[in-house]
């Protein structure tokens, strides 16, 4: 079951592309995190969502708020994704125990062993401050985003 907002958003440590662990309390008191779970590194719809992140980085990561991509895939297929399409935010292997962290989130489908669109706006005191889940296929919206960064 997804975090509601208003509640503690649940912690995790996870090792991102260039295989250095990342905290999320880490940032607490500091950056309000955009935690954005995706099925697949490489996958049409997900490359499109965290272009569009990159394309637009100064709205989603900048000295108020981090970005962490998360995924069920490998540092190693992150690393060359994040190098083949330029991405400057940390992307998160949720590989083993495999979909750990999707699954505190409640966002790991089952059958098919991979993250659905889950997205979580953390902020600085680690609450719930907004949270969406697309089902596999669903494209999101970043401006609904946009709007709760703002709000925060």
């Amino acid at each position: 079951m997804a975090p509601e907002v208003g509640t503690e958003a649940p912690d995790f440590t996870l090792k991102n592309q260039n295989n250095e662990e990342v905290t999320l309390s880490s940032f607490r008191g500091e950056k309000n995190v955009l935690v954005v779970f995706y099925p697949f590194a490489f996958s049409g719809t997900c490359t499109g969502e965290l272009c569009a992140i990159r394309d637009d980085l100064p709205t989603f990561q900048n000295d108020d708020v981090q970005v962490l991509g998360v995924s069920v895939d490998p540092t190693f297929s992150l690393k060359a994704w994040a190098d083949a399409q330029g991405y400057e935010f940390p992307l998160l292997s949720d590989f083993w125990p495999h979909g750990r962290t999707a699954q505190t989130y409640g966002v790991f489908h089952d059958k098919a062993g991979m993250a659905v669109r889950g997205t979580f706006l953390v902020d600085k005191t680690g609450v719930v401050r907004f949270a969406e889940v697309n089902g596999p296929g669903e494209a999101r919206d970043q401006d609904v985003w946009k709007k709760a960064l703002a709000a925060v």
